[in-house]
């Protein structure tokens, strides 16, 4: 058994789809895309091939560490993000090989079903109070939100006051049982980060994300004091050597690893490991295609400190396309009360329709997240 063949498909609304192929037969599914620069990581994908063809799709950590060392330079958004989606391909063919879901050659599922949560937006759009009604009628349990539009690093208690009313909004939508997850986006320097931190303490927060920058990080320990909101991050964060020291500082409550980012689904396996070891959760950072989905689900299959899995269902991203357009079988995903069903489909769990991936990709898309700008000209943080 070994790889032959390798397609990408850039499709709307901002996905990169990976398809690799082996000589017997058998087709295997990844996502290797960073939002805003596909054609980036397509290229970088092209480049890894030459470690890929020829070579048995079953020795996925041995093709992991031939890619991810085999090169003097490593890591980053780019080179792990295209290692993720080839990663994820590989366990998709072992899987379909073995005839099992992925999770089952993880050690096996440790839950039923995997809570998840939907986008009510939160800066643009604004209208949070309807978009927290309509979640809430869909059965969703929980919601995550943007707190605030442009701050700059020093800004006006007009701006948090707005936060506070459209969270409070949200909070009186959906009663005091709805999870409110609120995303700062690194988009709030520290000291206005402190603030918003505090002030949102009242709401009773599932949690707060991103609260400062990735390259920042160190100023967690100073918002972990002034709040008892549990804090997440980690989206922008790369294999499990990214992740030591925020786990080392113990700040953090929620690590978001993103299976398209981070390395893959063993690698954020492995980072769910090394979170458990520190009593700190795991809820997958996953805005993305049906793909990466499928991948972050038989992480949290198999992660006993999973609690909660992001998805794009009716993001304002997903304009021309949603997350359940490219699936033969909408299905694969059963949402269900809030919840996900485990994938029960050998490999990922999901068949791909390749009539309609082909047929979208010859529209493609050339995503990029807006350029914000601060009332002096400044560019921001989006």
């Amino acid at each position: 058994m070994k790889l032959i063949h390798y397609e990408l498909f850039k499709v709307p609304p901002r996905w990169l789809f990976l398809r690799l192929e082996t000589d017997d037969g058998y087709v295997g599914w990844g996502e290797p895309v960073v939002e805003g620069r596909a054609a980036t990581v397509a290229a970088c994908v092209r480049e890894c091939w030459p470690y890929l063809e020829g070579r048995d799709p079953r020795r996925i950590e041995d093709i992991w560490q031939t890619i991810y060392r085999g090169g003097f330079y490593r890591g980053g958004p780019v080179l792990t993000s295209a290692l993720s989606g080839i990663e994820q391909a590989l366990w998709d063919i072992k899987g379909k090989l073995y005839g099992v879901p992925v999770y089952e050659l993880l050690g096996g599922a440790c839950r039923d079903r995997v809570q998840v949560y939907n986008w009510i937006g939160g800066d643009r759009p604004d209208d949070v109070r309807a978009s927290t009604l309509a979640q809430v009628a869909s059965g969703f349990q929980a919601v995550k939100m943007n707190a605030t539009e442009e701050m700059h690093y020093i800004d006006s208690f007009a701006k948090v006051d707005a936060v506070l009313a459209r969270v409070a909004a949200v909070r009186e939508a959906g009663g005091p049982e709805l999870g409110i997850g609120i995303d700062f986006h690194g988009r709030v320097h520290k000291a206005m980060a402190k603030v918003l931190a505090q002030s949102l303490t009242p709401f009773h927060p599932m949690f707060i994300e991103e609260p400062v920058l990735a390259e920042n990080l160190e100023a967690l320990r100073d918002i972990a004091a002034l709040t008892a909101i549990p804090i997440a991050t980690g989206e922008r964060l790369y294999t499990r050597w990214g992740f030591k020291q925020i786990l080392q500082d113990g700040y953090v409550d929620i690590i978001q690893p993103d299976v398209s980012h981070a390395g893959g689904i063993l690698e954020c396996r492995k980072i769910a490991a090394m979170a458990e070891a520190y009593d700190v959760a795991l809820a997958p950072h996953c805005p993305l295609g049906p793909i990466a989905l499928a991948a972050c689900l038989n992480v949290d299959a198999c992660s006993p400190n999973a609690f909660i899995q992001e998805q794009s269902l009716g993001i304002h991203y997903n304009v021309e396309n949603d997350l359940l357009d490219y699936l033969e079988d909408a299905a694969d995903f059963t949402f269900e009360n809030g919840y996900v069903q485990l994938p029960r489909k050998p490999g990922l769990g999901i068949t791909m329709n390749e009539q309609v991936v082909r047929e979208r990709a010859k529209t493609g898309h050339d995503w990029k997240n807006p350029v914000w700008r601060q009332a002096d000209g400044s560019v921001a943080e989006w």
